[in-house]
């Protein structure tokens, strides 16, 4: 059986990390691309020789199968390869190798006789988490519980036009099964975030994800060009939306601080021309809060502000609300378990929300969820100068291998 000492999993955090890996020291893995299918067939490899089953799913989804007792149900392990544009090497890949190792230690506890199964292992690598190549983000999860169905998914493109569908099959991976029903999931992640590293704690239990309004917004306005259109008969989409993008930087210094987060992303703009006034600009809106008053309040100031903006740069602007959601809480049981295993193994732990959102945001409404968090330094995210260091890399694996093998033995 291949080695799963902690020397090994930082060999093979390496390993995984050269895989897609870009000159600023991140990887450049959005989904189904290049550097994301070099770093799948290595996850393969690396499965295989731990003595798991392979296999996907039709939206892409890799996992592997440890199977200790026949017709038993599963539970899982996993999050995500696939990266932002220029992104870290932790967020998302990290929980994903933490599960392979955990499984592989779960499978020699089994061996040894001192874990005695009620139920089989998968460790799951999920499609197009990050959603920055084709939207919405956290696909594969979706389709897996069904909020999102498969023929949705497959019909997603990104913005070259290239569908999920179309990405998939030139990928070709195989054998392509059905990801056998889960009965408990588990998945750790690296922070992103500042609290942990700032109360010299190893390991955070995440006990609910923040609220969120997610918009698109489209400001359309007149083409024309940049020198002799009269300022006063101009009708500049790009104008109007930059009045957007400020005041929703704004937005969030409107309310306790803490208590909004604001963000504008993915702009596109038409025709995009150096010498023409833009006709048409649209963009992504992200407000996020653990206070559903808030996030309310912020929605009416919103409104507001692009009506103003709408009226100062004689454009029209459209908001289409695309997700919804409150202060989601995971379950107890998930929590009370991770408790006990951290406890026992002595790491300095706390209670944490977190602000992103991850597979196990989808999974934890259907089974018993476990989500855990280690430290992220200068909570740096999304960005190639993410790191954690190695300490607390295997204190990680060493907390997720014994809630996997909890679950095995049923424990929630």
């Amino acid at each position: 059986m291949r080695d799963t000492s902690d020397q090994q999993f930082l060999a093979d955090f390496e390993a995984m990390s050269a895989r897609g890996a870009t000159a600023g020291g991140g990887v450049e893995r959005q989904a189904a691309s290049h550097g994301d299918r070099k770093a799948r067939a290595w996850l393969t490899g690396v499965l295989e020789e731990m003595g798991a089953e392979v296999y996907f799913d039709e939206i892409g989804n890799q996992f592997g199968l440890f199977t200790f007792v026949e017709g038993a149900p599963y539970c899982a392990v996993g999050s995500h390869l696939d990266s932002q544009p220029l992104g870290g090497r932790f967020d998302g890949a990290y929980g994903v190798l933490a599960g392979a190792h955990a499984a592989a230690r779960v499978k020699r506890a089994v061996e040894e006789g001192s874990v005695v199964p009620k139920r089989n292992l998968i460790v799951v690598n999920w499609f197009n988490e990050e959603g920055s190549r084709f939207e919405p983000s956290m696909m594969g999860s979706a389709v897996y519980v069904g909020k999102l169905t498969l023929a949705e998914a497959m019909g997603a493109t990104d913005v070259a036009g290239t569908s999920v569908a179309s990405a998939i099959t030139a990928a070709n991976w195989q054998p392509v099964v059905a990801l056998p029903p889960i009965a408990a999931y588990a998945e750790i992640h690296v922070e992103q975030g500042k609290l942990l590293e700032k109360a010299g704690n190893t390991i955070g239990l995440v006990t609910a994800t923040w609220g969120a309004r997610k918009f698109e917004v489209t400001v359309r306005g007149e083409q024309g060009h940049t020198g002799s259109t009269m300022m006063a008969d101009r009708k500049d989409a790009l104008f109007g939306a930059s009045l957007i993008v400020t005041g929703v930087r704004f937005l969030a210094d409107e309310f306790p601080e803490g208590h909004l987060q604001s963000s504008v992303s993915k702009m596109l703009i038409e025709p995009n021309s150096p010498v023409t006034i833009a006709r048409e600009v649209s963009f992504n809106i992200d407000l996020r809060s653990p206070d559903s008053a808030v996030l309310d309040a912020a929605h009416r100031k919103l409104e507001a502000l692009l009506a103003d903006a709408a009226k100062t740069s004689d454009t029209s602007v459209d908001l289409h609300l695309t997700h919804s959601w409150e202060l989601n809480p995971y379950p107890s049981p998930g929590v009370e378990l991770a408790r006990t295993v951290v406890e026992a193994l002595g790491y300095p732990y706390q209670e944490i929300l977190t602000v992103a959102g991850h597979d196990s945001t989808n999974l934890k409404d259907e089974v018993p969820t476990v989500m855990l968090f280690i430290p992220s330094v200068d909570g740096i995210s999304h960005n190639e100068a993410e790191y954690t260091n190695a300490q607390d890399c295997v204190a990680g694996v060493h907390v997720l291998a014994k809630v996997a093998e909890k679950m095995v033995e049923g424990g929630i």
